[in-house]
């Protein structure tokens, strides 16, 4: 039996076996320790009853560094989907969702996931989004099982030279899903245009 719990900074001690994957990102200590301080709330692992960490996420709420062009903001007026397409709102983004190899197929991404989801939703946000390597297939089906789709292939995305898909969930104030779109895959942005 496993259970989710916040995430600590001695959790980085224990979670190499999550990433071992190739297409797992790794980052510095800084990096998850600023997100320790920012967003602890949004950092979770899933630990087995022996104290091995299975999986965890990094998540924040996050929006555009600059201001909405036309308050309120309205993902449907012409201003945003023409001229301001790269604006992002107020949402929720998985930095960073891994499972060990030996704990995947069992739930975990999902439980992690909608738990991220449950704070966007909590904090008012437009949806929730995430970066997935283009061939990593497993992921982005699981994502789309989630209730996920693509909105937008950013080129050259990783350092590798590797594209990413912009993949986006909406939340309960997207009533209307005005935040997604179809064909998302063939919309191809630079990197520069991603916040």
């Amino acid at each position: 039996m496993s259970f989710v719990r916040p995430m600590t900074p001695m959790d980085l001690l224990k979670f190499n076996p999550c990433n071992l994957d190739h297409l797992t990102e790794t980052y510095n200590i800084g990096f998850y320790l600023e997100y320790f301080t920012k967003w602890p709330s949004l950092c979770k692992v899933v630990e087995s009853e022996d104290g091995k960490i299975e999986a965890y996420i990094l998540g924040k709420l996050e929006a555009s560094p600059y201001p909405a062009p036309v308050e309120p903001y309205d993902p449907s007026l012409t201003i945003y989907r023409k001229k301001f397409s790269n604006y992002l709102p107020w949402h929720a983004h998985i930095t960073c969702l891994t499972v060990a190899p030996g704990a995947r197929r069992l739930g975990l991404a999902t439980k992690l996931s909608e738990a991220l989801e449950v704070a966007g939703d909590e904090a008012n946000g437009w949806f929730v989004d995430l970066f997935v390597r283009v061939e990593n297939e497993a992921a982005i089906k699981l994502y789309q099982k989630m209730g996920y789709s693509v909105y937008r292939r950013i080129i050259d995305y990783y350092a590798d030279g590797a594209d990413a898909f912009d993949m986006r969930k909406p939340l309960s104030r997207d009533k209307q899903r005005k935040t997604v779109r179809p064909n998302g895959e063939n919309i191809k942005v630079d990197p520069a245009e991603v916040w």
